[in-house]
């Protein structure tokens, strides 16, 4: 650490406007709906976007209408970005209780199942803000941790100017996200839009002829015949917004990866069992009385119960393998935790405005409050005293323990690349492993598990978010306990409302069997998180499926893989997800290309690749908002109101609307690309 002192962009002892009702309100604001487009994407895509960039960006526009000052700027950016990190918490482990049956998610019971949810989020929240506020101080100053995102926020805060016009671009890209959600619906079964297009289509493909077909086993007399034969689905790439948002974002090499995992699912796996398992089970799958033969059904539950495990195999290896590859700065974030502690036990009490933290005993007195709260938490679970005290203890620890990893990792490669479903996988399966121990077993000891994950998960990712925030502060002049009690404020609102939005989706999936774990909502990460606590705890899992994905996974290593996780989790999407996901990451391929081509600096390749992510950002929120408010009307009157006559045509209308997604994705950035001689901007790190 440097001795050089360390010199704020908002003089320490400025008098500037920081926490006032309207900078919280906003933040508040966009803290739910940010969080709740987050939900959505996850548990769509299995993926969650930076809302630091998009909050930053809105929060400078509406706050210089009232002539808000930076730091008023910096405090409802903080408040309004930490509902992303509730949000994916809460997505990866919540519907995980829905997916394995203990909760309902119906009327039955939902005052209860509230609760619970809501402790979970705002326990998991406070225990990251207080754990980060431990280390905050030692953090920040650390000059080893290079924070690029946080620098990248403090200098689209201090280019402020800018943020008028970009405020704007991203709205104008949220409404070109709704209306395109609102126009279409996902195919003839559903009502969820107008329904002038199909944003889903799949068609049949025969795989062989049934029963006619055969494979020969052996040559000459002593061979045997094996009658095959059947039909499988194909899906075409999904006409949504943000799923070509994600991939955008992401760019081609990810969404490449992505896809691949996709196309070895459904252009491997499927077809291969349905062809040799096809004659024996279509009976099973016949109508006694039509004859008619259901081979949709068959294609999905192959899939659904075949394939899905293998893939959870495949995430299991990809998550490990995600911590192996970053042990080196795994390491360092042990250390530097350890240390810092240490450092921030003897640290002198500040007495500048830019270095008071919450006070250490308030920090201390709420982890303690927050400890006893969770024994009684788990002890609902669990109905054993015992093992609800084990069960906090091991949230507690492994809790900090990865909020300082969590924290150090932020500061090393920024919060987009936070392996936070690596460190859940890890408590998950120590959490699982301690009630094997104790002799907690069945739904109790399942739902427990699942009760630590899902606090770490969101203590880790709320103590990455809040110190990326810190920093960001700690560059611009912000004072920490106000930026704190901000995120307490966040974290709070964000547990109460993020239910809700959960809840609605799963409801407002109408189709047979669906809801979490669906095609329409898959949530990968939530079912591995069930898939591995039942697995372990209930002993109720294909466990030669998933060793299969495991070695699946190994391979994938050896051949170099760059990210084993992202292609099991494109096995687990449904393939018009991944396909739509890898169009989008074309498209950013062809802005690079362009952009190279037009032979651009390197200041307007960071104008285009700014505006491109903004686009992106406000195409994905769009429709996340927009599909919030489709699931509400059907959740609330049974069905969403479609004109009627586009059946015949509504696939065909699928392709104009990719068209014009592309078309926009690629000409709004390339017109931002300015003049040669213009400065450079911050570049929008996601």
């Amino acid at each position: 650490m440097s001795d050089t002192p360390h010199v704020p962009y908002v003089p320490v002892h400025s008098k500037l406007r920081e926490f006032t009702v309207r900078a919280l309100v906003l933040g508040l604001i966009m803290c739910v709906i940010l969080g709740a487009a987050n939900a959505y994407l996850g548990l769509k895509a299995g993926m969650t976007i930076a809302a630091t960039y998009p909050a930053a960006v809105i929060g400078m526009a509406v706050l210089r209408l009232f002539r808000g000052s930076l730091l008023e700027e910096n405090f409802a950016r903080t408040v309004g970005s930490i509902g992303e990190s509730v949000a994916a918490g809460a997505i990866f482990t919540i519907p995980a209780f829905v997916i394995l049956g203990l909760w309902k998610f119906d009327t039955s019971n939902i005052f209860e199942e509230y609760t619970l949810a809501a402790c979970l989020m705002i326990l998991g929240g406070i225990l990251g803000i207080f754990f980060v506020t431990i280390l905050r101080r030692v953090m920040v100053e650390d000059r080893d941790l290079p924070f690029p995102e946080s620098v990248a926020a403090s200098e689209i805060h201090k280019a402020g100017q800018k943020g008028a016009s970009a405020a704007i671009q991203l709205f104008q890209a949220m409404g070109v996200g709704a209306l395109i959600k609102v126009l279409g619906r996902t195919d003839a079964g559903t009502s969820d839009g107008l329904g002038f297009f199909f944003s889903a289509n799949s068609f049949q493909v025969a795989v062989g002829t049934l029963k006619q077909s055969f494979v020969r086993l052996g040559l000459g007399g002593d061979a045997k015949t094996l009658s095959t034969g059947g039909i499988t689905t194909i899906s075409a790439p999904a006409a949504t917004p943000a799923y070509l948002g994600v991939g955008y974002i992401i760019g081609p090499e990810l969404a490449a990866l992505n896809f691949s995992g996709g196309l070895l699912a459904w252009g491997l796996f499927v077809p291969l069992l349905v062809y040799f398992l096809g004659p024996q089970m279509i009976e099973m799958y016949t109508d006694p009385g039509t004859g008619v033969q259901d081979w949709g059904a068959l294609v999905g539950h192959v899939y659904k119960y075949i394939v899905r495990p293998i893939a959870v195999g495949g995430m299991l290896v990809g998550a490990v393998f995600t911590l192996y590859k970053m042990r080196k700065n795994l390491w360092l974030g042990i250390k530097r935790g350890v240390s810092d502690v240490r450092k921030s036990a003897v640290a002198a009490a500040p007495t500048d405005r830019t270095e008071k933290d919450l006070a250490f005993k308030v920090v201390i007195l709420g982890i303690l409050a927050v400890l006893v709260l969770m024994v009684a938490l788990y002890f609902w679970f669990t109905h054993l005293i015992g093992g609800a005290i084990l069960a906090a203890i091991v949230m507690l620890v492994t809790g900090f323990f990865f909020a300082a990893v969590s924290g150090n990792l932020v500061g090393m490669i920024g919060s987009s690349n936070n392996p936070i479903s690596g460190l859940t996988l890890a408590t998950t399966i120590v959490a699982a492993l301690v009630m094997v121990i104790i002799g907690v077993k069945g739904a109790a000891g399942v739902a427990a598990v699942l009760g630590v994950a899902a606090v770490v998960c969101v203590s880790s990712a709320v103590a990455g978010e809040m110190l990326q925030d810190l920093k960001v502060g700690h560059i611009l002049g912000g004072t920490p306990w106000k930026m704190q009690i901000g995120d307490l404020l966040g974290v709070f609102v964000a547990g109460l409302v993020m239910f809700f939005p959960l809840y609605i989706l799963h409801n407002s999936d109408l189709a047979a069997g669906g809801g979490f774990g669906s095609k329409n909502l898959p949530a990968p990460q939530a079912g591995l998180m069930a898939a591995l606590s039942q697995g372990i705890v209930g002993g109720e899992m294909a466990w030669p499926l998933v060793f299969v994905g495991i070695v699946m996974g190994i391979a994938l290593i050896l051949v170099r893989v760059k990210s084993p996780m992202l292609f099991s989790v494109g096995m687990y999407l449904p393939l018009e997800t991944t396909f739509a996901i890898f169009i989008g990451g074309l498209i950013r391929g062809i802005v690079d290309k362009l952009s190279a081509r037009r032979a651009y600096n390197a200041a307007q390749k960071a104008r285009v690749e700014n505006a491109g992510v903004l686009a992106a950002s406000g195409l994905i929120a769009g429709e996340a908002l927009m599909g919030l408010v489709i699931a509400a009307v059907v959740f609330f009157f049974a069905k969403f109101p479609v004109v009627p006559g586009f059946d015949g045509i509504a696939p065909w209308l699928a392709l104009p609307v990719f068209a014009i997604l592309a078309g926009y994705l690629i000409l709004v950035p390339l017109r931002k690309a300015g003049a040669a001689d213009e400065p450079a901007p911050p570049t929008a790190v996601m």
